[in-house]
């Protein structure tokens, strides 16, 4: 496993997730550096910091150097001048975790884009700067060869898109059958690591695999699962995480898009994490699913691992993240298995209501303790 030295803000959330990102990567943190502000115009850090950095680097000896924010090129550029490092920033370190993870055509072609994405927003910035004057050529190059560099991106984002138009067919296809054969649906979303894919393993009966890494889910499964002894079909979705960029969701929009015409989805959250940190993986999700266009009326919000709160916390969070009122929610514990028949039947009175298609008609009805 390489090493890295990691700069992230001075956060205990935020660093226990720039952390995780790293192994996830494959990467073994040596030294944490934290900061209050990483968005300095020239390096993301002050220029105090770097003398500072070069010292740990020579003591630490990294294999790379992790800076948990999203960089200019020109950021990333004086960067790697200064230290004589490699530089991943959140974008290229969340890039190799998703290719990492990619197992299906549709998720390996996914990740191309969020790549070719990637590469288009530097390979833009790389030509502003050399047009300038500020950088002359790019990776060694010279203008020109920046355009055709910049063209041949466009070229593989065209090519993968039509592929994923192909398999959005046919996904549309599937969808098309599963509503002619009668089948309800049912779909997990939440922040990375939640506890989707083992929620998913109870209900289901499946033994996928799980893990404490980010994103081990990319791609979309579907099994079958009993709800009012009728069988119903259920799909784990890839995880989200706060500051990833709207084009890697833009990448992912032919899995996303299921959320869209799946009847329930289960909004599955970490209750076990505190109230701040909960609310800003909550608010994440939340904006996401709204972006992508998801009616809120299909929601029941699963607070998992509760077993390890008592009643009053549970209804603490329950306030914080205001979820009285209108909304569906239930505390559950995949692991001990805590309210899952409860979950079940919050399910299958969703479907005898038929929600989805008929929210104007039919009052919502509030669940939970």
């Amino acid at each position: 496993m390489d090493s890295a030295v990691l700069i992230t803000y001075d956060q205990d959330d935020m660093i226990d997730e720039a952390v995780a990102l790293c192994e996830s990567a494959d990467y073994k943190v040596k030294h944490v550096i934290k900061q209050n502000f990483l968005q300095k115009p020239k390096y993301g850090l002050s220029g105090g910091k770097i003398e500072d950095l070069k010292e740990i680097i020579s003591t630490v000896k990294p294999d790379v150097v992790v800076f948990d924010e999203i960089l200019k090129p020109s950021q990333n550029y004086n960067l790697a001048s200064e230290l004589k490092m490699e530089i991943l920033d959140r974008e290229a370190l969340i890039l190799q975790i998703f290719e990492k993870r990619s197992s299906s055509a549709e998720s390996k072609l996914q990740v191309k884009l969020a790549q070719a994405r990637y590469d288009m927003s530097r390979a833009k910035e790389k030509v502003r700067l050399s047009k300038k004057g500020e950088q002359p050529g790019f990776m060694g190059l010279g203008t020109f060869e920046v355009d055709v560099y910049y063209n041949e991106i466009k070229k593989r984002m065209i090519n993968i898109k039509s592929k994923l138009v192909k398999s959005g067919k046919q996904r549309k296809l599937h969808r098309q059958a599963r509503k002619r054969l009668g089948f309800k649906t049912i779909s997990l979303a939440g922040y990375t690591s939640a506890g989707k894919t083992t929620l998913f393993n109870a209900l289901t009966g499946e033994q996928r695999e799980k893990n404490d890494e980010l994103f081990t889910t990319l791609s979309t499964t579907v099994r079958r699962v009993m709800i009012n002894r009728e069988i119903a079909l259920i799909s784990d979705t890839v995880g989200f995480i706060s500051r990833l960029p709207a084009y890697m969701i833009e990448a992912f929009k032919s899995t996303l898009e299921e959320l869209l015409y799946t009847d329930v989805i289960i909004f599955v959250i970490d209750a076990s994490d505190n109230l701040d940190e909960l609310q800003k993986k909550f608010k994440s999700c939340y904006t996401t699913l709204n972006e992508i266009g998801v009616e809120s009326n299909k929601l029941v919000f699963a607070l998992n691992k509760s077993e390890l709160l008592d009643g009053d916390q549970v209804l603490d969070i329950v306030d914080y993240l205001e979820l009285k009122g209108n909304k569906k929610w239930i505390d559950i514990s995949a692991v001990t298995g805590k309210n899952m028949s409860e979950l079940k039947k919050i399910i299958g009175n969703i479907f005898q209501n038929d929600i989805s298609q008929n929210s104007d008609k039919v009052g919502v009805k509030t669940y939970g303790n």
